[in-house]
């Protein structure tokens, strides 16, 4: 029992370790871009890995917010975020709830088509040529229709749908209740968690929205912040940064502005996590469990 209590405390204790070795090899990087985007000029030229920024300066966010562009590019993204989230949880649960009634007609087919799409895909040119053919270039819903429902969500849905008890199906049944009623009444208060954990998984997808922005968004003052922060970032490289843009500033580093721009696109979607994180877990599991 010693022997087995000492190697027990051993094996934590390495647990442990290396657990914390990963937290800090994850948290650091984050810190250290977040401190290079506030630092001066001479503090980031001197310093390899800052952690703790000694000579603060605000010249970088005052260059990226020196013009309109970057507010109306956050109002897209949060637009995309906020309309293309709600639109994939109303499509995916309702062709999770449907997909999980056992008394569904051609249920066997419709799921093997489903899986099949998480292998197989048409591929660039095909999503482009259908996206044109509806005439949705230039529009945000270019942005949210061809990813209305994504099958390894909806899968877990369908699964989580799956462990509800029958009896309440057959209760709200007996009270009259329809298919919509009973999916909106008593399915989705009763599926919080899956739906939170649902919602952060859509919600960082669409809020890093890059690629169908650059396919399908011609428009300058539709362009989402990924797109717009990955112009900075370009111009700042290149030494396109103005002379004197910002008061008392000759020139900006390419590297604070960078930082500024990962900081800029990252901390919106850092504000919504704490809320949904509790739910993260337990969704996932609860959604796995059974097949």
């Amino acid at each position: 029992m010693i022997r087995s209590s000492l190697w027990s405390r051993a094996f934590d204790g390495v647990n442990v370790a290396l657990l914390l070795m990963f937290s800090l090899g994850t948290v650091l990087p984050f810190i250290h871009v977040i401190a290079s985007s506030f630092a001066s000029e001479r503090l980031v030229a001197e310093t390899d890995f800052l952690l703790f920024p000694t000579e603060f300066s605000l010249k970088a966010y005052q260059y990226i917010f020196s013009s309109d562009a970057l507010p109306r590019s956050m109002g897209v993204s949060v637009f995309v975020t906020v309309a293309g989230t709600a639109l994939n949880l109303f499509m995916t649960s309702l062709m999770a709830y449907s997909l999980s009634r056992r008394t569904i007609r051609f249920r066997a087919p419709i799921m093997f088509l489903v899986v099949f799409t998480m292998i197989f895909q048409g591929g660039l040119i095909p999503d482009y040529l259908v996206v044109k053919e509806l005439g949705l270039l230039d529009s945000y819903w270019a942005l949210m229709l061809p990813r209305a429902i994504l099958p390894f969500y909806l899968i877990i849905l369908i699964n989580f749908f799956k462990q509800l008890p029958d009896g309440l199906e057959e209760s709200a049944r007996i009270d009259g209740c329809g298919d919509l009623r009973l999916l909106f009444r008593i399915v989705l208060p009763l599926s919080l968690p899956a739906l939170a954990t649902l919602t952060l998984f859509y919600a960082v997808m669409h809020w890093n929205t890059y690629m169908h922005a650059i396919l399908y968004i011609n428009d300058m003052d539709k362009w989402p912040i990924q797109v717009l922060l990955r112009q900075i970032v370009l111009i700042s490289q290149a030494g396109f940064v103005e002379q004197g843009s910002v008061e008392g500033e000759a020139s900006i580093p390419p590297d604070t502005v960078r930082m500024a721009v990962i900081t800029v696109a990252t901390f919106p979607i850092l504000l919504v996590y704490p809320f949904l994180q509790k739910y993260f877990a337990s969704g996932i599991l609860l959604g796995s469990v059974k097949g």
